[in-house]
């Protein structure tokens, strides 16, 4: 009689990779991580405010080569103005980290981000600001230090 062999837990992401990588393919993305590592691609300051939507890839003709594709960006209203200014840095980081010329046009669209973490507040240790607040003795205002000595507890803690 044939035993089973043993069963081994995986990792979810291993499960998912197929299904993921064909939701992928159907906006464009030949690779996942274009989505998933998009803030080491194009810096997280760039990436706070726009994010990949999907690369449009034209038909080749007979027997050309394929062309590069178009990025559509989806951009926060506000910042739409600078993100168009950024297009240059933005193909030239995406491009190296596809190691080819795979984009050559960014096309951006207003809309909310889909995926937004929120920045983490710092909550000051109320005995770190009382001792950084004795330290402040040139300042006269208590106001004044009493919002340095919350701040200086806040970015010490982090």
């Amino acid at each position: 009689m044939n035993k089973p062999g043993r069963m081994q837990a995986r990792p979810l992401s291993d499960l998912l990779r197929e299904t993921i990588k064909d939701a992928f393919a159907k906006q464009g993305f030949a690779a996942t991580e274009l989505v998933t590592r998009w803030p080491e691609i194009v810096g997280t300051d760039i990436a706070t405010h726009c994010e990949p939507e999907r690369i449009a890839w034209p038909r080749p003709y007979g027997g050309e080569e394929p062309a590069p594709g178009v990025l559509h960006l989806r951009v926060e209203g506000p910042t739409a103005l600078e993100i168009q200014q950024l297009t240059g840095p933005i193909l030239a980081r995406v491009n190296q980290f596809f190691g080819w010329q795979a984009v050559t046009d960014v096309r951006l669209r207003q809309a909310p981000l889909t995926r937004r973490e929120r920045p983490k507040r710092l909550v000051p240790d109320a005995a770190a600001a009382e001792r950084i607040a004795a330290s402040l003795t040139e300042i006269n205002d208590d106001r004044l230090r009493g919002a340095l000595a919350r701040l200086g507890a806040a970015v010490e803690k982090s």
